[in-house]
């Protein structure tokens, strides 16, 4: 039986591989794993068959046999320890590429997403453009002690891990942010890592869908 994962129907991100199935379809690429798609509507993520799934009415899920996952990064972290290709065989390197998956989500993302959600629910608000600085400067704190860490090293910690597939995918959403240019190390991570066959071909899968609904 194929693995299923749930994905929008009509993706808000407007198919720059933003949402978070890109996370599970590039980690599925690097083990070369196959997988099914289900494509979902928002009414549909708020219904009782896809809440059964995941409680908070969002994507991805994974679903093989009688196991359903939900929440990103824990598909992730299932998908690397199930396969071989996203976690070093030794045993401290293992622990320590885990532990930049945990970093990557809980240290790095949080101040990112708030800016960003910022950015689209609060403009028009009459303190957005003195609160703005300050959520782009905690996003600075974080990227200074991230781009201090890397250094010239191609990938955080030796070979290329989850770790660096969700910090990869974390970084991105500073796009268009301006942001991130300001660390060239950082930039130059994130293009590696969008330079790997494997994100070509998620990239590519999750385009395809938006493609064909912004035309369908």
């Amino acid at each position: 039986m194929t693995i299923t994962i749930t994905a929008f129907e009509r993706s808000p991100d407007g198919g720059k591989g933003l949402a978070r199935d890109m996370r599970v379809r590039w980690a599925f690429e690097e083990v070369g794993q196959p997988y099914d798609v289900r494509l979902l509507s928002f009414k549909a993520m708020k219904e009782p068959a896809h809440l059964a799934l995941q409680p908070f009415g969002q994507i991805p899920t994974y679903e093989d046999g009688d196991l359903t996952l939900f929440e990103s990064g824990a598909i992730v972290f299932h998908i690397a320890e199930r396969y071989v290709g996203l976690l070093p065989d030794d045993t401290n390197a293992r622990a320590r590429a885990i532990t930049w998956m945990f970093a990557a989500l809980n240290t790095v993302e949080p101040p990112i997403v708030e800016r960003e959600l910022a950015s689209y629910l609060e403009r028009d608000k009459t303190w957005h453009e003195e609160r703005l600085p300050i959520l782009e400067d905690r996003v600075r704190d974080r990227l200074d002690q991230l781009s201090g860490r890397l250094g010239d090293a191609d990938w955080l910690d030796g070979e290329f891990s989850a770790g660096d597939l969700l910090m990869v995918l974390v970084l991105r959403r500073l796009d268009g942010s301006g942001i991130l240019e300001e660390y060239p190390n950082l930039s130059a991570y994130v293009a590696r890592g969008k330079a790997r066959p494997a994100y070509k071909r998620a990239f590519d899968a999750q385009l395809v869908v938006f493609s064909a609904a912004s035309t369908g």
